[in-house]
Order: structure tokens, then sequence, then C-alpha cells
């Protein structure tokens, strides 16, 4: 009987028990919610930064200066080659004597201008003066007071200064082409001058932005010109990691999302990084992966933004990224 009700006991004890962790369990999970780690994608690649092959632009010359060798960090605008310049300068001095000459010559063409213009003046008070001779004249013809002859010699001189007047402003309008002349010669004189310091320029090589000289390309003496390299500058202050996503995977990231960047070189240090770039067209796994299975898997190739201002992160350093993904549906 005893057996019986201990038994009775025990088999209420379990029950009640269940009974608890049944209503014990939804009252949880209304409270605290469903425990669900957060997933992540991680992806590999290598680090790449702008880098700008540099050369010296339409001279040809060889160089006398090279002051920086590889790794050395320059800003924006550091001179970094000189090439012999003693021909282009010489080319300058001849265009700028060119120059005066043209400025000389718009100062002779305009005084011809306006000696010119003061000829037509005075022919035209001459002939203003042989008409009224010639008026008087013909007046005087018709009372006897002169002679058949005087008036012919009035009407001939009036004819003469007339076609002086005509001559003389031909002569002005000859002495204004010149002028205009003499002003388009000075404007290519100018021209070619500006264009002198411009080349002139050229004989220096300038860094066009902040970087570190990745690979020196060119020694003292050698002969630079168009296309020859002198300098590779990498910008080391923005660099990203190219990497490519699973198809699977590209619904759940987005653009500007955060991205956590390790490398093998510095252990335990983190970059901080965000997702700049999404290829919008798959492509298959770049064939540097060693697997057959994994290079003719569809991949999205993405770029994540990397802050570099202690340079540690260089071009080729291969590195991951950790990327928090989205749930579904957001």
């Amino acid at each position: 009987m005893m057996s019986r009700r201990r038994l009775g006991f025990g088999a209420l004890a379990v029950v009640l028990a269940a009974g608890a962790l049944l209503l014990w369990t939804p009252t949880r999970q209304l409270l605290f919610g469903t425990a669900q780690a957060p997933r992540t994608v991680v992806v590999s690649g290598n680090i790449e930064a702008h880098q700008s092959v540099l050369s010296f632009t339409n001279v040809q010359a060889p160089i006398i200066d090279l002051p920086f060798d590889e790794g050395k960090s320059v800003a924006a605008g550091t001179v970094l080659a000189r090439v012999d310049d003693g021909f282009y300068r010489q080319q300058l001095q001849i265009d700028l004597a060119a120059l005066d000459v043209a400025r000389q010559q718009i100062a002779v063409s305009q005084s011809n201008l306006a000696a010119a213009q003061n000829t037509v003046l005075s022919d035209r008070l001459d002939l203003a003066e042989k008409k009224r001779d010639l008026e008087r004249d013909a007046q005087q013809l018709k009372v006897g007071a002169v002679s058949r002859q005087t008036y012919d010699q009035a009407l001939t001189a009036a004819g003469q200064s007339a076609a002086a007047l005509s001559r003389d402003q031909a002569l002005v309008k000859v002495a204004v082409n010149n002028v205009g002349l003499a002003e388009a010669s000075l404007k290519d004189a100018e021209a070619k001058v500006g264009l002198d310091r411009v080349t002139l320029s050229y004989t220096t090589l300038k860094a066009p932005f902040s970087g570190v000289l990745a690979v020196r390309q060119a020694e003292l003496g050698e002969l630079a010109g168009p296309g020859v390299a002198i300098f590779t500058l990498d910008d080391l202050d923005h660099v990203w990691l190219r990497a490519y996503l699973n198809e699977q995977d590209m619904g759940r990231v987005r653009l500007g999302e955060p991205a956590s960047v390790t490398t093998d070189t510095y252990p335990g240090h983190v970059y901080h990084g965000r997702i700049g770039f999404i290829a919008s067209q798959a492509e298959f796994t770049p064939k540097t992966v060693e697997t057959h299975a994994e290079r003719v898997t569809l991949v999205y190739r993405i770029r994540i933004d990397i802050d570099n201002p202690t340079h540690e992160l260089l071009p080729g350093m291969p590195a991951q990224a950790e990327i928090a993904l989205l749930r579904a549906g957001k």
C-alpha cells in the first residue's frame, strides 16, 4: 500500500515538472525572444591601392636630378625628378625675343595708321580749299574777270586734290589691315611663349598625389621622355580589399555595410572598412582558386574600402574580411 502511494506521488511530481517546463518555455521566449547567433560571412582576397606610373610629358632630355628612392613617402606636389631644360629655356628666350618684336611692330603699325589718318585729314582740307577756288573762278569766268586758262587750272587742282584724298584713304585701309596683322602676330607670339612656359614646366616631374614611391624605374643620366616610366606611386592612405562573395549571400549584404578586416601579417589587429562596390554581374571564381569545384562557382566581386593612415596595409597583401549578413527579408 505504501509502495503504491509513493509511486503515485512520484508520477504526480513528474507531471507537475513537465507542466512547469511547458509554462516556463513560452514565457521565457515571450520575455527574452529566441536566442539566435548573428550569421557572418568571411571573404578573402588581396589588398589593392591606386597606383600611378609617372613619366615626363612632351619633353625628352637626360635626367639630372632624382632625389628619392623606393619606399619614400612624398606629399602631393613634391619634385620627384628633373631633366636638363637647357634646350627648352633657349627656345623660350627665342620666342620672348619674337614677342618683343611683335609688340614693336604693333607700335610701328599704329604710328603708320595715325600718319595716314592725318594725311587724309589734310587732303580733305586741301580739297575743300580747291573746291572754293574752283567755284570762285567759275563765277569770275562768267563776268570775264579771269581767263579760261585760270579756270582750267583751278579745275585741275581740284581734281588732283580729290585723287590724292582717295589715294590716302586707301592707304588708311592698308594701315588698318597692317595693325590687325600685327595684333594677330602678337597673339601668336604670346601663344608660343605660353606653350614654351608649359613645356618648360614639364621638365620637372611632381607627385600628383600624396603616396609612397613603390618602384623607381630610372637612374641619373638616363634619357627620359614621354612613356618612359620614372616612378610608380601608390596611394596608401586609401586602400581596398578585392574579394568575392558567393551568389547565395548576395541578397544579404548592402553597400556601405561595415566589415572587419584582418591580416596574417598583423594578427589581432582589426581594420575597419566598408563595402564600397558590389559587382552587378556574376563571374566564375578566379583561376587562382585551387580546386575545380570552387572555380566553377558563380561569385560577385566586391570592394571593401579601408582607411590606412599608418600604411600598414600594402598592395598584394593577403587579407580577409568578416561581414555580418542581414536577416532574410531586410
